[in-house]
């Protein structure tokens, strides 16, 4: 049998809404298993939100300064920390936010291979949309490439088996956000959007279909009825 895994989408919302969420489900997680929190079959929940407004987040290994972080404030924007790997990136109205919070145990994955199938998603997509060029690079580039662009975000967190955090797909992003930060500590590359490579407005919902196949497809799971207060 497939491993199942709840699927939560919470349309635009907060993006500390779905922080909120994701704690609950994680506390879900490491719970005992075989107790009603937890069913045998069930790996976790796919957690997809568009972010409702501007927010800069910082991982654990930082890339803000203090001076920096009120800078962005004035531009209007939310500045967080957050416990996922990586430096600063940019979330806001435009894109895919998609947190998988997964028992990695139960879907047979280590976090390496986990990391790479969020990739293989991101990959995937793309090219359902048209972008075959799309691409994952190696380390320090993480994430999805179109060449030198960025077009997907990653930062993972895992404890006790447990994933939380996930990938930022660019759809219709403002990409002038980006341009107040150097994106990930990486200088001298740039940053994409699905709209700006296909040169039309291309919404989160219009490729949700999309990503949810693309989900399946490469993690081998049933994605069950969507609960959007779990």
């Amino acid at each position: 049998m497939r491993p199942a895994v709840r699927l939560v989408r919470l349309g635009r919302v907060a993006y500390a809404d779905m922080l909120e969420l994701q704690e609950s489900w994680l506390r879900r997680l490491l719970a005992e298993p075989g107790t009603d929190a937890r069913p045998a079959t069930q790996a976790g929940a796919l957690l997809l939100s568009e972010p409702a407004r501007p927010v800069y987040t910082v991982g654990l290994r930082g890339g803000l300064t203090p001076e920096e972080a009120a800078r962005l404030r004035t531009l209007g924007a939310e500045v967080r920390s957050t416990g996922r790997g990586g430096l600063a990136t940019f979330h806001g109205p435009g894109q895919l936010l998609c947190h998988p919070v997964l028992d990695l145990r139960r879907l047979g994955l280590r976090l390496r291979t986990h990391v790479a199938a969020l990739e293989a998603c991101a990959v995937r997509l793309c090219d359902l949309q048209g972008l075959q060029a799309a691409r994952a690079r190696p380390p320090p580039y993480t994430g999805v490439w179109l060449e030198d662009r960025k077009i997907c975000a990653i930062g993972v967190r895992c404890g006790r088996h447990i994933t939380t955090h996930g990938l930022a797909l660019n759809c219709s992003t403002d990409l002038t956000w980006f341009e107040h930060i150097v994106p990930c500590g990486l200088v001298g590359t740039g940053v994409t959007s699905l709209s700006k490579e296909l040169q039309r407005h291309i919404s989160v919902d219009e490729v949700m279909p999309s990503f949810l196949e693309a989900f399946e497809e490469t993690y081998k799971c049933t994605l069950t009825s969507e609960d959007r207060l779990s």
